[in-house]
Order: C-alpha cells, then sequence, then structure tokens
C-alpha cells in the first residue's frame, strides 16, 4: 500500500492515477437533448463528479475516487479535460471544492485531518439516506497544491461552499448549530452569518454569476411529529434523509427567501442561469422509483419548467459558464462498468 507521500507525488505526476485516459472524447446526446451540442466526456472510471468552472471557464474542479487514495480527492483539469492534477492531501475525504475569482486559491472541504483514512458508508439500513459527515472542515490552497490554510474549523458539518463571483463572501452548508443551515463569510472564514432559521435540512447553497441571489434545497416542512422524530433520530447519526427537497432563493443576505418548485421527489444541485432569469437542475421527479435523476430548467417564478437530460440513471450537479455558452454536468452515460459517474461539458444551445 503505498504510503500518504508516495500517493501525494503518484498524483501529482499523473503517472498513476489518470494513466490510460485520453484528456476527452466526444459524446452522443439522447435524440431529445436538444439543448446539448459537442458533448465531450472528460473522465474515464470510477466516480468523478461535482465540477464547476473557474471564473474565465479555462479550468474545472472536480472530486474523484481513484485507485491508491483512501477516499474521494480534489484535482483540476483544463477545459479540454487536459493536465488533471491532485490538488488535496491525498488523504481521508474531500467534498464540494471551489475556485476564488481572483485565481489565488481553491477551496475544499476535507476530512484529513479530523479522519485521514477511508470513511465510513452511510448506515443504508436505515432507507435511501446521506451522510454529513461531521469530520469535514474547510480548507483552502495554492493552485500549485502547496499552502494549505484552515479556513472554517467546527464541531460538525462544513461543506457545500461556493463564492460570489467579486470575492465579497462566500456561502456553506453548516450543521454546527444542532441542525444543518446556510451561512456566508468571508472568504478567510471570519464574520460568519447565519442566513437559515427554519428547522430541518437546508443546504447546498450555490451563488448567482452576479452575487446578488443564493438558490438551495430545503426539505419541506414536517408534516407531524413523526417526521420531525425521524429526522432527530437520523441527525443523531450524521445522517439525513434527501427523498423530498425543493429549491429556494434568497437574496444574498437571507432576506427575500422565496420556495421556486414544488415537486414530487428529490430536486437539489440548483444553479441559476448567468440570465438570473432560468435555474438549471437535477431531479428525480419523473421516476416513480426515484432512483433516474435528470437535469430540469425552470424560471426564477417556478414557471416553465422543462427537462433536459434523458438518459438513464444519473445526471447532476450541473453549473453554466459565466457566459452561458457552455454546461458542466456529471452523469451516469457512457461508463464502462455500471455505475460509473462522469463529467461532461457541452455547448449549450438556448
Amino acid at each position: 500500500m503505498l504510503t500518504a507521500f508516495a500517493v501525494l507525488v503518484a498524483a501529482q505526476d499523473n503517472s498513476q492515477v489518470f494513466a490510460g485516459w485520453p484528456d476527452s472524447a466526444p459524446a452522443t446526446a439522447h435524440e431529445k437533448e436538444s439543448h446539448l451540442a459537442n458533448i465531450r466526456q472528460l473522465t474515464f472510471g470510477g466516480q468523478n463528479a461535482e465540477a464547476y468552472w473557474n471564473l474565465d471557464g479555462t479550468q474545472i474542479i472536480f472530486q474523484s475516487t481513484q485507485p491508491g487514495f483512501p477516499d474521494e480527492q480534489i484535482f483540476t483539469m483544463n477545459v479540454d479535460g487536459s493536465n488533471k492534477k491532485l490538488k488535496s492531501t491525498g488523504l481521508g475525504r474531500t467534498t464540494c471544492s471551489y475556485f476564488s475569482p481572483d485565481g489565488e486559491w481553491i477551496y475544499f472541504s476535507s476530512t484529513h485531518k479530523k479522519n485521514p483514512g477511508p470513511q465510513a458508508k452511510s448506515d443504508m439500513s436505515q432507507g435511501y439516506v446521506w451522510m454529513v459527515n461531521p469530520d469535514f472542515d474547510l480548507y483552502r490552497v495554492r493552485p500549485d497544491g502547496t499552502g494549505i490554510e484552515t479556513v472554517i474549523t467546527k464541531r460538525g458539518y462544513v461543506a457545500e461552499t461556493t463564492i460570489s463571483p467579486d470575492g465579497s463572501y462566500m456561502t456553506f452548508t453548516g450543521g454546527f448549530d444542532g441542525d444543518l443551515e446556510i451561512y456566508r463569510s468571508d472568504l478567510d472564514g471570519n464574520n460568519i452569518k447565519r442566513l437559515t432559521y427554519d428547522f430541518g435540512y437546508d443546504g447546498g447553497p450555490f451563488v448567482s454569476w452576479d452575487g446578488e441571489q443564493i438558490v438551495y434545497r430545503r426539505a419541506p416542512s414536517f408534516k407531524n411529529a413523526e417526521e420531525r422524530a425521524d429526522y432527530l433520530r437520523l441527525w443523531k447519526m450524521n445522517l439525513v434523509r434527501p427523498s423530498r427537497m425543493d429549491l429556494w432563493l434568497m437574496d444574498s443576505d437571507g432576506e427575500n427567501k422565496r420556495q421556486v418548485t414544488d415537486l414530487p421527489g428529490a430536486s437539489f444541485a440548483p444553479f441559476i442561469h448567468p440570465n438570473g432569469k432560468q435555474i438549471i437542475f437535477c431531479s428525480n421527479m419523473d421516476d416513480p422509483r426515484g432512483r433516474e435523476f435528470d437535469l430540469y430548467l425552470i424560471n426564477t417564478d417556478g414557471t416553465g419548467l422543462k427537462r433536459i437530460t434523458y438518459q438513464e440513471d444519473f445526471d447532476g450537479f450541473p453549473m453554466f459558464s459565466r457566459d452561458g455558452k457552455k454546461l458542466i454536468f456529471a452523469s451516469n452515460r457512457n461508463g464502462k462498468e455500471h455505475g460509473d459517474t462522469n463529467v461532461f461539458v457541452a455547448d449549450w444551445i438556448d
């Protein structure tokens, strides 16, 4: 088994991590995917997801599970899939990475200090649940992988960070106040302000390209005492049940909260189109079994719902480039093995 240092060195020169992968390859759109053109696949095996643009659309950051690492790690690549490089420590599990607008930092959450080994899997005896890992703290590192700094450390989950394009603030999800809530702060982790207060699951905040709005996912209010008790029971085990979630919008200061969707199933991973009038997101609303997730587009006032992808299994984590001409997303399509999730980029056709 490789030592942590050997893993890091091997990853930095890519000789062992992405061996045999092309930079990218063309992929075919489903005949109904009229908004997507010139799709290219950028990763080729394992679990690759949460791929996000830098400010000028020249680089992509993503998380990936690859041999030789205990768990998911953070990598960057050029927009054409070339020059894939490790940016996290190679230890523990990482998630939710993002470029700072000035290009000086890469932000991500990691367990490498509190728990550097592989992380425990979610307890699926509880049904379909997500783990909210309390060992995640927020870090930042220089683009060359040096100078790692702790930004926010708490007794509880800190993850799902996104940053305003002008660099004036970042937003994230925290589990350190007895519930899952959304916060904002300066980019150095100071001046933390809580933005949501309703009891229950609030998370996955994304800042709009103009920095004025935050879109997020929220579980509906509890129907009865039994639902509330189930949430609290799972929360004590660092679990949440994401079987029903809707999209909400708020101003960047947390004011003017309004619900956008009221749909069956789970809607999550929302991102606001650069026009500020539409939201793209992932949902299983059209699958009674709840297993197939596709991308959808909706107006910010809740009208004009339209399905975007039609491939089987999973399409999710969409993000528009700042000019609105490109869409990046993760998908099970074209996998070498069943369940492979890879990163794709496409031209966006309005």
